[in-house]
């Protein structure tokens, strides 16, 4: 009866506001089609250009081969030459690219034994290569050369029958295959060797004898793949020699393949009475020809590459990557004989039905005409190749069509488990392949024979290797966020809970639970014994009513009773409050109400409260408990560093709004690499107006060049605590958990862990030997500050906390280094040049607007120079003699004026060149340098190439950013307050609301009508005793004391005077010395003479100063290893 009452009393307020839900898991059908084009533009693009690079490569060969006519056999040194560039190739390549990792993430030494055998099969390999490609397929028909190569599989068929022997008593999948490939291989090279003995040359015997020898050492390259299957301990400790230093060998291997294919050449150039000096007697037409045939099969080998990983990484396997490679050799066939069969009609529509093959054959051998284009050339060079054939001989045509099916149907049977491969999301390419390159003169067979082999069992699902599931704990801290920005927090909580539903059937490798931290939730009421939560935890806790009834999938019609929210619980904590309850799908969501009279407030502690509570107390405690039980300590050990690896901490602010997608993204890079501690995603700023425009570039920029190069020459130096996951295992590893806790109690600590915890915080997981990660992909968008004094006040705590920590870690450079294997030497320069040049960032803008100044008002250097210091020189002395606000307004006024200057200097620039005729000049070259690649930056990022529209607005103000607000910064770096959301504290209310006075009553209203949340005073004791422990040892409210509080108000004033004297001081000898510099003249400056547009010499003079050109080549050279990061990182 009561329940129906309640429904009439609801029945007149049924219309809901509802906010807008934006779900990005919504299959769109332009998406669908897109996917399909992508798939599609991939899959031709693999099977084009692997066609291309056989090919050009065949081509080469054919040209090497006496028998062709382009090149005159004395000349033949040339296409030697141009085919053991592409054999070496992969090994170039392979070469810088692990030496490079061995100077920027380091590498450990391999043992002697795992050296010589590695270098003994490589030498093999690479001794079989060349004897293949530069002695033996020049002699042999252009047919058999296409259809040989896939003979390369049979000891990798070999291997797999093995492997699979060894892998026990349980029927393999794939054996009968292998079996089979093995039988096929071998028949195929039987039947062209009959082939040859059945020609009666001698010369062909031989030749042919060595193409098989050259095949079977080949066929070695791939060992490694079936290494870890072989019984024995030999071969289980030599892998985990080559993982643990396997670029290290690979540079050794490099140089070994690189110095034998080019003995085997040079030994056969002399041994065939050829000359190297015949190189330069070539025709110019010719070289052209091969040089260019060269070029184009490394890039299209390199590009075919690049695609099949491609591929495998869009898990399309059999589209993408094997179907065209399969189909390659059959490609490249019709092109070699449709230009052929084409030339033969036209000659037979010409002479009649009475010209067969073999006079077309007969006219080809013996022609000495000259060709009308390079094109006619390599076809009459195709067709010399293929007459070898003997055309009219049905059992020599069967022999070699039979050895080419087998080749071609043998290495199918040994790749088939390929396409039965399942790959997790952004799978490491070295799970997918064995060898970090591929074969240049082979390179479907080697990227089909790289790929990893797994023996699967039949019967059994080919499920994705499964992995251990993960707990992933969401940790969000609040403070005074408005009603919009907790609705988006919420909504991505809720978001997260219907993606993986715990109370439903589904996927069980992540768990989440969702936690969120409020600072500050209570005030006092006077006539009250306990104290109210304020207005915005009473905001929280309506935002998730009302989002949980959105997320509710129960039906609300007006003639049914409305289901009530589950049952919640209400605690009372030594800490304040705190609210438990279920979302819709299982998944758990508590909320923390913190009493900053009880325990210490601020993002920090809240992060320490929550690490402690989820780390130290929920994970580790059960264990403590269970060895109490079972004393297995060894065991116990090994669950617990098991559960510490795969429990995540995602860290999240009050406004931080993000899909299920891009928690998966983060989720599975920490999976995929155990060695990352930390990984951070793309974040991006929210909101309208001016400043948020320029935030917007200037959040693409940092992620697009910054982030990208730390993430690729090193570490990512700070994962935002917005949207940031850490791994529990590097959390609690030695000095960061512990270390983090560290109270504030000199000067310099309130500025490097107070205003910058989160940069800090990866300072300590860096220093300990942890990789801090970005990935490009994993999007959250967050509030931007979206006036000018919010602005500037966030970046007052940024930007000396950002130098303390980036100092801190550059202090610890060596012993860092020595720990953790992305940070190298080099990596801690580029970072010192990248710091320097941010301190001197104010002294470049000043020269740069006296270079405005000098050519807008056409005075002199110097004194253009004069004049642009002059407004930093009275905004430092506003900075040290007024008010926060009022230095902020200056700011602002000056931020115009610099705005029209910025205008004035790219105008200047332009015009300079301009007036000048040419770019080639440091400013000229400066500018145009910037905006290309701000440019070409942003075109590789398309889904974000609108925001270069904003790139306008950042580059005028960027004397705010650089100059005015470094001023800033540095002056009011004594001045440790948040900046952000300052409302101040609630004064307590004259007296209470009617049923309102406590947390209890407070959160009646989540419930809904006449219904009690139900209260669970059945806390454990030891929970209880954990939190005052807690309370007691890190988190007890810092004692209002005066002296001590104007001690350090003393303290950061002086520190705030000794850096800004540095930082300034820096920067005012920087400029003395332009001065003075610019005084002498000529005398002390550099001169390069001067060139127009076209590069042809003016006769006049540039004139640089060396400090100037020094810092102009430092600052390019951090941009171009930027630009060089996000080109390898996309």
């Amino acid at each position: 009866m009561d329940g129906d009452k309640c429904q009439l009393k609801r029945s007149w307020n049924v219309c809901k506001e509802v906010p807008i839900i934006q779900d990005e898991q919504t299959s769109w059908k332009l998406l669908k089609l897109l996917k399909f084009f992508s798939l599609l533009a991939v899959s031709l693009l693999v099977f084009s250009l692997a066609i291309c690079s056989k090919t050009t490569f065949l081509l080469l060969i054919t040209l090497s081969s006496n028998a062709t006519q382009t090149i005159p056999a004395a000349q033949k040194p040339l296409t030697h030459l141009c085919v053991s560039c592409v054999l070496i190739g992969p090994s170039v390549l392979l070469l810088i690219k692990s030496f490079w990792k061995v100077i920027f993430k380091g590498s450990k030494k391999p043992a002697w034994t795992t050296v010589a055998w590695v270098l003994c099969v490589d030498f093999l390999v690479a001794l079989g290569s060349a004897v293949l490609a530069v002695v033996a397929m020049p002699f042999l028909d252009i047919v058999t050369n296409v259809m040989i190569l896939n003979g390369v599989s049979i000891l990798s068929s070999v291997f797999q029958v093995v492997a699979q022997c060894f892998a026990g008593k349980e029927k393999n999948k794939f054996f009968l295959p292998s079996i089979f490939s093995v039988i096929l291989s071998l028949l195929g090279y039987v039947l062209f060797l009959t082939s040859s003995l059945l020609g009666g040359k001698r010369e062909m015997v031989l030749m042919s004898g060595l193409a098989i020898a050259g095949a079977f050492l080949v066929s070695l390259n791939w060992w490694e793949n079936y290494c870890s299957h072989f019984k024995g301990n030999f071969f289980s400790k030599l892998s985990e020699d080559i993982a643990r230093s396997r670029n290290v060998l690979h540079i050794l291997s490099s140089l070994l393949r690189i110095v034998v294919t080019a003995t085997v050449v040079g030994v056969y150039i002399y041994l065939s009475d050829r000359n190297w000096s015949t190189l330069t007697s070539v025709p110019g037409n010719v070289k052209t020809v091969v040089l260019v045939l060269t070029l184009v099969q490394v890039f299209s080998s390199a590009l075919c590459h690049w695609f099949v990983v491609v591929a495998c990484k869009m898990h399309a396997l059999r589209r993408g990557f094997i179907l065209p490679l399969y189909l390659a050799s059959l490609g490249v066939l019709a092109v070699f004989i449709t230009p052929v069969m084409i030339r033969f009609q036209k000659n037979r529509d010409l002479i009649g039905d009475n010209y067969t093959i073999t006079a077309f054959c007969q006219e080809t051998m013996y022609s000495s005409d000259n060709k009308d284009s390079w094109y006619e050339g390599l076809v009459l060079d195709v067709a010399h190749s293929l007459c070898k054939l003997n055309l009219n001989q049905l059992r020599d045509m069967g022999l070699l069509g039979g050895a080419a099916f087998c080749w071609w149907l043998g290495l199918i049977l040994s790749t088939s488990y390929i396409g039965f491969l399942k790959f997790q999301r952004i799978q490491r390419t070295q799970d997918l392949f064995v060898r970090r390159m591929y074969e240049g003169g082979f390179v479907e067979q080697s990227m089909l024979l790289n790929s990893r082999f797994k023996i699967q069992k039949t019967g059994k699902s080919n499920k994705a290797q499964q992995t251990d599931p993960v707990k992933v704990l969401l940790c969000a801290t609040m403070w005074h966020e408005t009603d919009d920005e907790m609705m988006k927090m919420i909504i991505s909580m809720f978001r997260l809970d219907q993606y993986r539903p715990k109370n439903e059937g589904g996927s069980k490798d992540v768990d989440f639970e969702s936690h969120v931290f409020f600072d500050d939730a209570f005030r006092d009421v006077r006539g009250t014994k306990e104290p109210n939560v304020n207005e915005y935890a009473e905001t929280l806790v309506r935002v998730i009513r009302e989002v949980y009834s959105i997320f509710d999938e129960g039906d609300y019609s007006l003639f049914k009773e409305r289901t009530p929210l589950p049952s919640q619980k209400v605690l009372k904590t030594p800490y304040g409050g705190r609210l438990e309850f279920t979302l819709p799908h299982g998944n758990k969501l508590t909320v923390h109400f913190k009493n900053k009279q009880l325990i210490r407030h601020k993002k920090r502690w809240s992060q320490i409260m929550y690490l402690y509570y989820l780390l130290g107390w929920n994970l580790t405690t059960k264990y403590h408990r269970m060895f109490e039980k079972i004393k297995d300590e060894e065991g116990l050990n090994k669950k617990l560093e098991k559960e510490k690896h795969n429990t995540y901490l995602l860290a999240l602010d009050g406004d931080t709004d993000f899909q299920p997608a891009a928690v998966m993204l983060l989720i599975d890079r920490l999976r995929n690499y155990p060695h990352v501690g930390a990984v951070c995603g793309r974040i991006h700023p929210t909101g309208t107006g001016p400043m948020v425009w320029y935030q917007k570039f200037e959040y693409a920029v940092g992620h697009w060049l910054q982030k990208t190069a730390e993430h690729v020459f090193g570490c990512v130096l700070c994962s935002p605590g917005c949207f940031s996951l850490f791994r529990a295992a590097g959390l609690m590893d030695d000095n960061v958990m512990k270390k983090y806790t560290t109270k504030a109690t000199e000067a310099s600590h309130f500025v490097q862990y107070d205003q910058g915890e989160d940069r800090w915080l990866c300072t300590l997981l860096l220093q300990q030997g942890w990789r801090v990660e970005y990935n490009a992909a994993s999007d959250a968008y967050t509030n931007a500050p979206q006036d000018f004094k919010e602005f500037y006040n966030q970046r007052r705590r940024w930007g000396p906390s950002t130098l303390a920590n980036t100092i801190d870690l550059l202090g610890s450079g060596s012993v860092t280094s020595r720990r953790n294997s992305s940070i190298s030497k080099l990596y801690i320069l580029y970072q010192i040049l990248s710091t320097a040049s941010s301190i001197l960032g104010p002294a470049t803008i000043v020269l740069m607007t006296g270079g405005s100044l000098a050519f807008v008002l056409n005075i002199p250097a110097n004194g253009a120079l004069l004049l642009a210091v002059v407004p930093p020189i009275i905004y430092l002395v506003v900075c040290f003699r007024f008010k926060s606000d009022t230095q902020i307004t200056v700011a602002a006024v000056m931020s115009v004026f610099y705005a029209f200057l910025m205008l004035g200097t790219v105008l200047s620039i332009i015009g300079a060149m301009v007036k000048d005729g040419t770019i080639w000049t440091p400013s000229g070259l400066f500018f145009t340098s910037i905006v290309l690649m701000n440019v070409v930056t942003a075109v590789m990022h398309p889904q974000e190439f609108q925001l270069i529209i904003y790139g306008i607005l950042y580059f005028v103000c960027i004397p705010s950013a650089y100059l005015l607000l470094a001023i800033y910064s540095m002056v009011n770096m004594n001045n440790v307050s948040w900046g952000t959301r300052e409302t101040g504290s609630l004064k307590p209310t004259a007296s209470p609301p009617p049923a309102t006075t406590n947390l209890f009553q407070r959160c009646l209203k989540f419930k809904g009508c006449n219904r009690c949340c139900e209260k669970d005073h059945s806390q454990e004791l030891d929970e209880l005793e954990f939190w005052r422990e807690l309370l007691k040892v890190y988190l007890e409210p810092l004692p209002d004391d005066k002296e001590k509080q104007k001690k350090i108000t003393e303290d950061l004033k002086d520190l705030r005077n000794k850096v800004t004297f540095v930082y300034f001081i820096v920067n005012a000898l920087w400029l003395v010395a332009t001065f003075v510099l610019q005084i002498i003249g000529a005398p002390v400056t550099i001169q390069i003479p001067k060139t127009d547009i076209h590069l042809v010499a003016t006769g006049e003079v540039i004139y640089l100063d060396p400090i100037g050109l020094m810092f102009l080549l430092g600052f390019a050279l951090v941009l171009l290893m930027q630009f060089v990061g996000m080109i390898y990182h996309r």
